[in-house]
């Protein structure tokens, strides 16, 4: 099978996310991806348009069977637009912009996106429950704040380094409160 090694570590991947990351059905996850760093090749450099395609239906899959929504991140010649379901923008109340992902602009994972789900749209930003970046993608700015690292045991997909995070609840008062240690 073609890209079995990097379909595989994407599927190990998000498995070890979540199981520590407690998501409930209905949240969202952005996912930041670059296949030239899966294949080995500096980020923008090597754009993949079918190891892009295997490694999101992989991701895709696995989120979908738990009903978690999924954004993609496209790369900044898209102004790291995020493509998603419109069922899951509407939701979220994010507006639609008018672009179409491209392999060189975009990027493989997105141009995949775009073409596997259901009624995709693009939006400019979002706040994710939580988020994959593979390849250091950068996608900080579409996690909720208060973004806090969540550890791997694997964390890479072929030669990509991966980077997981999830968003918690802020803490605001000062010595006298207290913290609901179900929102950490």
């Amino acid at each position: 099978m073609m890209f079995e090694q990097e379909i595989n570590d994407a599927k190990r991947v998000v498995k070890e996310f979540l199981e520590q990351v407690e998501l409930k059905p209905g949240c969202l996850v952005v996912i930041g991806c670059s296949t030239s760093e899966i294949a080995a090749h500096k980020i923008g450099s090597y754009s993949n348009v079918e190891l892009g395609e295997a490694v999101f239906l992989a991701i895709y899959k696995a989120f979908q069977e738990k009903q978690i929504a999924v954004a993609t991140q496209c790369c900044e010649h898209l102004n790291r637009a995020l493509i998603l379901e419109r069922k899951a923008a509407e939701q979220f109340g994010y507006e639609e912009v008018n672009v179409i992902p491209q392999p060189k602009a975009g990027g493989s994972f997105s141009t995949a996106a775009w073409k596997h789900m259901d009624d995709p749209v693009a939006v400019e930003h979002i706040q994710a429950h939580a988020g994959i970046d593979i390849g250091d993608t950068l996608i900080g700015m579409h996690i909720k704040p208060v973004a806090v690292p969540v550890r791997i045991e694997h964390p890479v997909i072929g030669g990509a380094h991966i980077v997981c995070a999830r968003a918690r609840a802020k803490y605001i008062g000062g010595e006298r409160a207290h913290y609901n240690e179900d929102l950490e």
